[in-house]
């Protein structure tokens, strides 16, 4: 079964339970603690900009994507740590692309930190990492 990215709206109580799961596998300096995963997760839902990966119907990773007018931005890129290395985030990136170059918009990430594995997952696709506090 694929990796499959869609835009969370309604999540059900076990996707809640992925998020929980996923963003408590952040890193340190990507989030400060469960507060901050659930504020993070909370106002994503709320503004629709919550995408996440469902294998198997779970939730592996997730990340904030906000549609802007000429430049969209994917930012809180997280994957539950059991499932690095195996194309999550990759595919959430690919998807985010596609989404944005569908709308006729340019994608730009960001990123709290800069971090090697970042750096990693994007050297294949030529994109840029941004360092900001968003």
């Amino acid at each position: 079964m694929p990796i499959v990215v869609e835009t969370l709206t309604t999540p059900s109580q076990q996707d809640l339970q992925d998020l929980a799961r996923l963003y408590a596998d952040a890193p340190a300096w990507m989030l400060a603690g469960p507060e901050q995963a659930l504020a993070l997760v909370s106002a994503a839902l709320e503004d629709g900009s919550l995408i996440a990966a469902r294998f198997n119907d779970r939730l592996l990773g997730a990340a904030r994507l906000q549609r802007e007018d000429v430049a969209w931005q994917l930012s809180d890129l997280c994957v539950r740590s059991l499932t690095r290395r195996r194309g999550v985030g990759l595919r959430l990136v690919n998807e985010a692309q596609r989404l944005a170059q569908e709308a006729g918009a340019g994608l730009r990430l960001f990123s709290k930190q800069e971090s090697a594995e970042m750096n990693a997952l994007l050297a294949p696709l030529n994109l840029k990492l941004d360092v900001a506090q968003l």
